[in-house]
């Protein structure tokens, strides 16, 4: 039977991970296999323990600090999940290519790799947007008014950038 502290860790755990937007086979996916959903779903249910080692590297993984995953102070901050970065590809497919290529391709990449093939609208995660600011050379702020001025994001995508 897991302790109300084992409790209290795993969920923690969990809001990190909903919070990015991961679901447990991402995790598994985003380490590399690193991370095994079937462990850090034991983790989150309080039914494995997890050492200092351990939960120092997912803190790692998940990009916080480890305070955040200890129970006993504030709830992690949002505990609602960011809001979603929606990539208008319809847009997209107007733009000419010097100007929108980088996107057009990386919005294609994650389409193959997810097999969403709607065409529509496709919704990115902030470490996407971090990744595009390396590609187009600027701040994920300022990529997001770019893209904001281009009409494939819409305004509530600066919400999403506010933890920048």
């Amino acid at each position: 039977m897991p302790s109300d502290y084992a409790k209290s860790l795993g969920a923690r755990l969990r809001a990190i991970r909903t919070q990015q937007g991961l679901s447990l086979h991402g995790v598994e996916e985003k380490s590399r296999g690193r991370w095994k959903a079937v462990v850090v779903g034991s983790y989150e249910r309080g039914d494995r323990a997890v050492t200092v080692q351990k939960l120092a590297e997912l803190a790692d993984f998940y990009g916080v600090p480890v305070s955040e995953l200890l129970p006993g102070g504030a709830a992690p901050s949002p505990l609602a999940p960011a809001p979603k970065l929606v990539i208008d590809l319809e847009r997209l497919s107007q733009l000419p290519k010097e100007k929108a290529g980088p996107l057009a391709r990386y919005a294609a990449t994650i389409q193959s790799q997810r097999g969403d093939y709607n065409g529509k609208v496709l919704s990115i995660r902030q470490e996407d947007l971090r990744s595009l600011a390396v590609i187009y050379d600027k701040s994920p702020v300022e990529l997001t008014e770019e893209f904001i001025s281009w009409g494939v994001l819409d305004a509530e995508a600066r919400r999403a950038v506010e933890s920048f």
